[in-house]
């Protein structure tokens, strides 16, 4: 049985030992030749909890985890250029709340 590996962007971390990854591939339509594109959305299993959100993961297929995990977290390519806590959002609310103080 052919193990496949699927490399893809984290989208959400929020559930315990569970990332969402997003995988884009590009088709070309057979009739028209016009190129689209095509999101798919995976559950992978991920035990330590290190990956994030942005971050670009390999994750191969192993037996059921759960009713619709089938795939384990490999290793992570790269880290996300920007995290979470770095958003602008999330930066002038820590100031806010310094200026309060």
């Amino acid at each position: 049985m052919a193990k496949r590996t699927i490399i893809g962007t984290v989208v959400s971390d929020k559930a315990d030992k569970t990332i969402v990854l997003s995988v884009t591939e590009r088709k070309t339509h057979p009739l028209y030749k016009k190129q689209y594109s095509r999101t798919t959305k995976y559950i992978a299993h991920d035990e330590k909890n290190e990956a994030k959100v942005g971050d670009l993961v390999e994750a191969k297929e192993v037996r059921p985890i759960s009713a619709r995990k089938r795939l384990k977290l490999e290793r992570i390519v790269s880290k996300a250029a920007i995290s979470k806590e770095d958003t602008v959002e999330a930066i002038t609310a820590t100031k806010t709340e310094e200026g309060e103080e």
